[in-house]
């Protein structure tokens, strides 16, 4: 980890993804009491794994899996939030051995997952403007009917199609999640401001 001593080291410039392209068959489930259940154990894994690292980190749910009553497709989103995303050697070895693998290596952001797929694990750095807006979508659906409803419709909508990568599934639902984030931050807002 860099002390105040330390110079920064440039981050990675290009997107990795280890094994290319995938094609996906995204099913959406009914929520699932199980998903927060798979959440707390590989938080727990996470946890343990980092231990032997001394690194202060943050483990959050995020994601459709992270809101009851939300259809969501069967992938438990972790964010993990580590001091400098750079120093790979603190993090990324030891989620590795923890039996996740890695899928993706970009600027401010990489990916392990489990050989199964079946949960994500998003590794930003501390302060990562992502993490925020992952955990704004969330706490907004948890209490938010309308919009849970509204981006369940439109997630329903999607699945007549077919996605060559996951990337593209993600791409399809960024305008009706702006829209939810817009609505969002104006609740945060008002509710500052009263």
């Amino acid at each position: 980890m860099p002390t105040d001593r330390t110079p920064r080291r440039p981050d990675v410039t290009t997107t990795e993804i280890v094994g290319g392209p995938e094609a996906v068959h995204v099913e959406l489930r009914d929520y699932d009491e199980r998903w927060p259940v798979a959440f707390a154990e590989h938080r727990r894994r996470i946890v343990e794994a980092l231990a032997p690292s001394g690194l202060d980190v943050v483990v959050e749910h995020i994601g459709s899996t992270s809101v009851p009553g939300l259809a969501a497709k069967p992938i438990v989103d972790v964010v993990v939030a580590v001091p400098d995303i750079t120093a790979e050697e603190d993090y990324l070895d030891l989620l590795l051995a923890a039996g996740y693998e890695l899928r993706v290596r970009e600027p401010g952001h990489r990916l392990v997952r489990t050989p199964e797929r079946s949960v994500h694990v998003h590794v930003y750095e501390q302060g990562a403007e992502a993490i925020d807006e992952y955990v704004l979508l969330r706490d907004h659906l948890r209490t938010d009917i309308a919009d849970r409803e509204l981006y369940a419709g439109v997630k329903r909508d999607l699945l007549g199609r077919h996605w060559d990568d996951m990337n593209d599934y993600a791409d399809a639902k960024t305008e009706v999640i702006q829209a939810i984030k817009a609505r969002a931050r104006a609740v945060q807002d008002a509710a500052r401001d009263s």
